[in-house]
Order: C-alpha cells, then structure tokens, then sequence
C-alpha cells in the first residue's frame, strides 16, 4: 500500500529486455537507505519489488503484464520515474489510498498554464470513467491526485508548483502517456452495488 505522495525521482541506469520481460536498475536514493531485497517500491505508479540491490541501484522485474498496462514499457536509460516506498502499518496517511496497480494508460490532452494555476486534463478507457468523481482521488504516475471536472472524456487535476518541481510530472507535455490507478474506494463501492 503507498500513499500516492513522491518520495523522490531517481534516473533510468540501466535496461535489460527479455521475451516477455524487462530488467531495470534506478539509482538508489540515499534516503531509501532502510530498502531491502524483496521490498516494494512504486515506480511511476506500478508497485514493484526490488529484485537485486548491487553498485547503488535497485534492480526490478518488469513481466509482460507490467509492460502491457503502463509506461514502463517505454522506459530507457537516463529517463527519470517517480518513486515511493510502501507505506509502514504505522505511518501517518498523508495521501490516498495507493495500492500500485495501476489501471491503465492515460494520456494528457491538454495542459492550461495560468498564474499560480496549472492544470492537466487527461483521458483514460472509457470502462474506467464510472470510477472518476469531482473530489474523488486519482493516481497519475504514483502521484496522489483529487480530481476537479470531470467530462465524458476527460478528467482534470491541478498541481500546485512543488508537485511539478519535485515529480516528473512537470517534465510531461500533452500527448505524453500517464499511468492510471483509479479511486480504490469508488471501485469497491460499485462493485458491492452491482
């Protein structure tokens, strides 16, 4: 379980790829000093378990299904990805409720940049739209979000200058591919309605 709020980015150092499978290194963060093999870490949203941890990065296993409902599949080395470690039984809840499956690829369709006021308006499958409500929660690259309008296609989120400083989010354009995890309470709502 994550928190949706990003620890830190960390670079692409390395990428393996297999018949249905990606290897990949991040450089490890200092502050991730209490992580060990077997760990889950969220990248970019997708909760991932730390596979090996040799000459400062994490190594992670990316398996078909990963690579068929994220980004990841696009990563290469030198491209950065947004970073979380599971969130401790005792910890205060300082986001959402993350599980770090992410649901689909989004896509932004529109980035509107005002004074002190930046908002993205981005597009999922529409089977997943039921699950988007106006001050609801959304994950976008493991970026704990509360959502604002909400259309038949589209949905907006707003970031405050910190968030676009600290994630790479801010380094996204339109067009660019996000990954999606929907309101995890919304969806068990629905589900026990029918």
């Amino acid at each position: 379980m994550f928190t949706g709020i990003i620890e830190t980015i960390s670079q692409v150092m390395a990428l393996q790829k297999k018949k249905n499978l990606y290897v990949f290194k991040v450089a490890a963060p200092k502050m991730f000093n209490d992580v060990k093999v077997g760990d889950s870490i969220a990248n970019d949203g997708a909760c991932l378990t730390v596979t090996s941890m040799k000459g400062g990065c994490f190594e992670f296993d990316l398996m078909k299904e990963t690579l068929d409902a994220t980004t990841l599949k696009h990563l290469s080395p030198g491209k950065f990805v947004n970073l979380e470690r599971a969130m401790k039984a005792e910890a205060r809840m300082g986001g959402h409720f993350v599980t770090g499956h992410v649901d689909a690829v989004g896509v932004i369709k529109k980035i509107k940049t005002l004074p002190n006021y930046v908002e993205y308006r981005i597009s999922i499958p529409q089977t997943l739209m039921r699950y988007v409500v106006p001050k609801g929660s959304v994950t976008i690259d493991g970026i704990s979000l509360t959502v604002g309008e909400v259309k038949k296609d589209w949905f907006a989120v707003y970031f405050i200058p910190h968030t676009l400083e600290v994630t790479t989010i801010g380094r996204k354009k339109a067009g660019d591919e996000v990954n999606i995890e929907t309101d995890l309470l919304a969806k068990y709502l629905l589900k026990a309605k029918g």
